[in-house]
């Protein structure tokens, strides 16, 4: 999602390289590799090596048997580009970062204090290498183009290679994606609805298959189900969500039939913005995995998550008609179902939860709360078992909670913030710990004082209006 006043920062060096490469190797030794068992959308996702997941603005791909996961890095600090992540999984929960696939480059446009927004990688089918597109920017965004880099290897690393050309200019726009259809075509998303053709070997641009659709239709994203295509985007709200909406069309060129909303209205889309659709073609049944970013700014890497949802098919229509806080998918089958969260409930009234400072008891949604916005305000829970996971209602006027999960020796497991915010009311998990070794832990979860909040180029405010955070229950599994 374009965003058109991000924060300024000093020059990026090798030196910030080295500390996101070290965030994303460091190790928790509480944690268990590969223990995930669904997709859980929503809440902040960890590495086998307890790093926080970064990858937005993503899309996969399959290569043999595991599938590739490349996105956006981000810092808590600033918008700039701080490389593109590679992570890999045989299952579509469990991921490994596998290395930083396009890092920032010494100088020139991809360089220090630059903006890198939706890497996009396929596979060319004749030259087999794998090519990333992007969108590359400045930070006040008045260099916009997409830009492509290269790679014999699916991991990286990738050779930036500048702007993508049509007719020997460059393709001056920020949102993008990529289409790749049955024949092994090749094919650039813009925003507004525009699809190019690519060259054969997927490093230019040959033809405008169709012109612009819409104004706005940000965050592009095409996929194909038998002879139809269907086209999705988002309203432009900077980064706010909003109901997402859809195009069909039998042919790429159009007519493109305006279908509506993807999501209930007034859902913003499950509180997302779309980036991406995955086929997972098993053999008994074809799931098409949406995936969504619900952006956090400012506190990109530590609080912005994932929304990842089967879509719904009634003839020629679709639709994500309700939120799945979880859900599995069995790769080879191709066969999802919603997984039912079956864990012991501590609510938030129980005297197992040691409460600090000022807090405020209320019921919201017909939902028994505790609420505070006071800095020092805190709660306290020791148990003993293998996961925990945190219920709220997501309001207008919540902020951030900075969760802390430590061990019987005190040693910090976890440590990062949680966006309670959200501009429609509902009940959500927020949080779920990777699974742990069976033993004693507790978790705190206080106010970070901070709030999701920003505002664009025209001075509209977007965002939380207070700090609060709310707690309706615990979740543990012993």
């Amino acid at each position: 999602m374009t965003y058109h006043k991000p924060l300024s920062i000093k020059t990026l060096n090798t030196t910030l390289l080295v500390i996101i490469f070290l965030i994303n190797c460091q190790i928790s030794s509480a944690q268990q590799a590969g223990k995930t068992d669904a997709i859980y959308s929503g809440l902040p996702w960890y590495d086998p090596n307890g790093a926080v997941i970064s990858s937005h603005g993503a899309n996969i791909i399959k290569e043999k048997n595991l599938f590739y996961f490349f996105g956006e890095a981000h810092t808590d600090t600033s918008n700039t580009f701080v490389g593109f992540n590679c992570y890999s999984s045989k299952d579509l929960y469990n991921w490994k970062f596998e290395q930083i696939a396009l890092p920032v480059q010494s100088g020139g446009k991809l360089g220090p204090n630059r903006v890198g927004e939706r890497p996009k990688v396929m596979k060319n089918p004749k030259s087999r290498e794998f090519i990333m597109y992007m969108h590359v920017d400045t930070p006040g965004y008045k260099d916009q183009f997409v830009g492509y880099a290269v790679s014999k290897n699916i991991t990286g690393p990738y050779q930036f290679k500048g702007a993508l050309l049509f007719k020997e200019k460059p393709i001056k726009k920020w949102d993008m994606g990529t289409f790749q259809d049955d024949d092994g075509k090749g094919y650039l998303l813009t925003h507004g609805g525009v699809i190019h053709q690519l060259s054969d070997d997927y490093k230019s641009i040959v033809a405008e298959t169709n012109k612009q659709i819409t104004s706005g239709f940000e965050s592009p994203t095409l996929f194909r189900k038998g002879n139809v295509y269907y086209f999705i985007g988002s309203h432009l709200t900077s980064w706010e969500k909003n109901d997402n909406y859809y195009y069909t069309s039998k042919s790429l060129s159009g007519p493109w039939i305006s279908r509506g909303l993807i999501a209930p209205k007034d859902q913003l889309t499950w509180n997302s913005q779309t980036t991406f659709v995955l086929k997972i073609a098993g053999s008994k049944d074809t799931t098409y995995l949406f995936m969504g970013d619900r952006w956090s700014y400012p506190r990109q890497r530590s609080a912005a998550t994932y929304v990842w949802q089967p879509i719904k098919f009634n003839g020629d229509s679709i639709s994500l008609p309700k939120y799945l806080d979880a859900w599995t998918i069995d790769t080879k089958t191709g066969v999802a179902n919603e997984k039912t969260i079956d864990f012991q409930t501590i609510a938030n009234d129980s005297k197992q939860i040691q409460y600090q400072g000022n807090w405020e008891k209320s019921v919201i949604e017909t939902i028994p709360v505790t609420r505070s916005s006071s800095d020092r305000a805190s709660c306290s829970f020791t148990f003993k078992g293998i996961q925990i996971g945190l219920q709220t209602v997501v309001l207008p006027d919540n902020g951030y909670a900075r969760i802390i999960l430590a061990d019987q020796k005190g040693t910090v497991l976890i440590n990062n913030l949680v966006d309670m915010y959200a501009k429609t009311p509902a009940s959500r998990l927020v949080f779920l710990s990777p699974v742990l070794r069976k033993a004693e832990y507790k978790l705190t979860v206080s106010v970070a004082g901070e709030r999701p909040n920003w505002f664009d180029k025209k001075k509209i405010n977007y965002g939380s209006t207070a700090n609060n955070i709310t707690i309706s229950k615990l979740i543990i599994k012993e």
